[in-house]
């Protein structure tokens, strides 16, 4: 079983004293200077208040993104030729207890699985260490993100929610898309839902630089696929679907067998970009089996478990370094907003 010690971790203590200290200092400033126009907020709050106004929000006790979830936990064993990659401690030879949220995106709790705008579907990974610690992957299931940069992705999001059915043409999101390349090209892939969330491929949009025992440094990406294959639902399909069948098979599933993903490396080579999340790498890029990660059974405190935890793409241990991607950097800032303001509620 899963050690849930972790809910009430030091770790997690600090954090939240942080933001309750965050908070009182920003409301005692605010009292002394209500004449004074207050400041624009910074980038990563800006973006949790439109993904919060996109979504009807804000919903009491769910995060601003990825709201709808569900959390299950399991193993991972670590493959031989982790090491060769990085030093890792849960990269080496022994197992380690994993706890895995699936979710879809969006801030709405009750969005249809299949419906095209709980597209991308999330996976967030925590590794339990011997000494009580913990590491996080963070990914979604597009091979790249629609912004280099936070600035980009906030413009993203306020071209949407400008965008009524009373707008002018073209609208703002059609002139937002037609400057942002990238950002088209994301709008444009195609969305079938999964068959299942044992059935939906991963992608680490992220860059990390992994150094081995002997000083060996190399980026890479993740990459987590599932065992049995990637399946996808038609479009008829799709649309006979119920609204929380996803919800509903993955607890049957694992109530008949484990479900198994590999976790494997795509390494960068000379040219690749590795700062930007929209530039995807060639298919033909070497991979790194890392390991493959059972999945068991469902957290029975799984809404306590979510509420109270924030998975972290900088949570990293020696053997493991961010990038300088400036969405990955801006990663856990926007979700210490959105963590904060669900503890609140």
């Amino acid at each position: 079983m899963i050690n849930n010690s972790i809910l009430s971790s030091p770790k997690k203590t600090a954090l939240v004293a942080m933001l309750l200290a965050a908070s009182a200092a920003f409301a005692e400033e605010a009292a002394k200077t209500q004449e004074t126009p207050a400041p624009e907020k910074p980038t990563v709050e800006q973006i949790v208040d439109t993904l919060t106004k996109l979504s009807g929000g804000p919903h009491a006790g769910y995060r601003a993104n990825h709201a709808k979830g569900v959390v299950v936990q399991g193993e991972f064993v670590p493959a031989s030729s982790a090491a060769s990659l990085t030093k890792a401690v849960h990269m080496q030879s022994k197992p380690s207890p994993v706890v895995v949220r699936f979710s879809n995106a969006t801030g709405v709790p009750t969005i249809p699985d299949a419906n095209g705008n709980a597209f991308p579907k999330g996976i967030a990974i925590r590794f339990q260490l011997e000494d009580g610690t913990y590491t996080d992957i963070v990914s979604i299931s597009t091979n790249g993100f629609p912004a280099a940069n936070p600035e980009d992705f906030l413009g993203l999001l306020n071209a949407v929610a400008a965008t009524g059915p009373d707008a002018v043409n073209p609208s703002p999101i059609e002139k937002f898309l037609g400057t942002h390349p990238a950002a088209m090209q994301f709008v444009q892939m195609p969305k079938l839902p999964p068959v299942s969330f044992a059935t939906q491929p991963f992608y680490g949009v992220n860059a990390f630089k992994f150094t081995n025992a002997s000083g060996k440094s190399q980026y890479a990406r993740y990459s987590i696929t599932p065992v049995k294959g990637a399946a996808f639902l038609s479009k008829e399909q799709a649309t006979a679907a119920a609204p929380d069948y996803l919800f509903t098979d993955l607890p049957k599933r694992l109530s008949e067998n484990v479900v198994q993903y590999t976790l494997s490396a795509q390494l960068a080579e000379p040219g690749d970009a590795i700062n930007d999340a929209t530039k995807v790498w060639p298919e033909d890029r070497k991979q790194v089996l890392l390991g493959t990660i059972s999945l068991k059974q469902v957290q029975a405190n799984g809404a306590q478990f979510e509420k109270a935890t924030m998975f972290n793409p900088l949570n990293l241990v020696d053997g493991i370094e961010a990038s300088e991607d400036p969405i990955l950097l801006a990663r856990p800032a926007a979700y210490a907003v959105s963590y904060g303001r669900r503890l609140g509620q």
